[in-house]
C-alpha cells in the first residue's frame, strides 16, 4: 500500500515537472544578486499593451525552476521601491543585465537602511554582461 502511494507521488511529480517544462523560458540571461538589471514588464492599458522598463538592483533571489523569483530595488523620487518578479512569467518580456555588482551576500536587505551614495555597489568585471 505504501509502495503504491509512493509510486503515485513520484508519477505525479513527473507529470507536474513535464507541464512546467512547457512554460520555462530558455532565453533568460544569467543573473546574480547585486546585478543592475532592466526588466521589461508587459502592461495592458485599455485595449493596448506596452512594455514598461523597470531598472534596479537585484537584492534577493529565491525559488527554483518555474517558481524562481527576483526582487528588484530602485529609488524613485527619493523613495525606495521594491518589486518581485517571477522570472518565467508571461508578463516579463525581457531582462537585460546593465552592470554586475560585487557583493558577498545572498540577500542585500541591508541596502534598505542605506541612503544616497552609500547604496552604490562596486562593479564586477570578471563576469560577462
Amino acid at each position: 500500500m505504501i509502495a503504491t502511494f509512493l509510486a503515485f507521488l513520484m508519477n505525479a511529480s513527473e507529470i507536474i515537472r513535464s507541464i512546467e517544462a512547457e512554460y520555462i523560458k530558455t532565453d533568460l540571461p544569467t543573473i546574480y544578486v547585486g546585478d543592475t538589471v532592466k526588466v521589461g514588464v508587459r502592461i495592458k492599458e485599455g485595449g493596448k499593451e506596452r512594455t514598461q522598463p523597470y531598472e534596479g538592483v537585484i537584492i534577493a533571489r529565491r525559488g527554483s525552476g518555474i517558481n524562481s523569483v527576483i526582487t528588484v530595488r530602485r529609488v524613485f523620487q527619493g523613495i525606495g521601491v521594491e518589486r518581485a518578479f517571477l522570472l518565467h512569467s508571461p508578463q516579463i518580456e525581457s531582462i537585460k543585465v546593465i552592470r554586475r555588482g560585487k557583493v558577498r551576500r545572498a540577500k542585500l536587505y541591508y541596502l534598505r537602511d542605506l541612503v544616497g551614495k552609500a547604496t552604490r555597489l562596486k562593479q564586477r568585471f570578471d563576469r560577462p554582461l
